[in-house]
């Protein structure tokens, strides 16, 4: 039998960082920086206010969205929340949801943290449309979930007739 081969050199893919800043101008190379003067965190500060640098392409007009696409979209995440909160069955989803975005949302249902979520604001945005028709829209919104505010966003799009949620993140 022949004799077992040396196990191979292994080198560390972890390297120590190296110091590369200098230290601060016009301060002392080692020591901690000044506390400031009490005076100093009071003093206000004025600055005089200037007009904002006027934008180098004017800004296309976005295509109007249709009303359909924001009470779809409105209706749509609060039963998505509805949902996590443990209020509607995930069944319900199943009209609004593209398939595998269905079943993404269902399995994450089991691990929604507790209280219940209440949509506050919501936008829609144009992202894609044909002919001067909006066919698709993001979606981004805020909600609160106790005490905490959080953001969903997602996107709508028009399939076969209908609207449908084929994109979304819960935050």
């Amino acid at each position: 039998m022949p004799p077992p081969h040396p196990p191979a050199h292994r080198t560390s893919s972890i390297s120590p960082v190296i110091d590369y800043e200098p230290p601060p101008v016009g301060a002392p190379a080692h020591g901690p920086c000044p506390t400031p003067s009490p005076a100093a965190m009071r003093r206000p500060t004025v600055r005089t206010l200037r007009p904002a640098p006027a934008a180098a392409t004017p800004r296309r007009a976005e295509p109007p969205l249709p009303r359909a696409a924001a009470v779809f979209a409105d209706t749509a995440l609060r039963r998505v929340l509805e949902v996590t909160n443990r209020r509607r069955p995930v069944a319900q989803l199943r009209p609004l949801l593209v398939p595998g975005l269905y079943d993404a949302v269902a399995s994450m249902v089991a691990h929604a943290p507790p209280g219940a979520a209440v949509l506050q604001r919501i936008r829609l945005r144009p992202a894609y449309t044909v002919d001067g028709e909006t066919r698709a829209a993001e979606v981004f919104a805020t909600y609160t979930r106790g005490p905490r505010t959080r953001a969903i966003a997602g996107r709508v799009e028009l399939l076969e007739g209908q609207w449908k949620v084929t994109a979304l993140q819960i935050g």
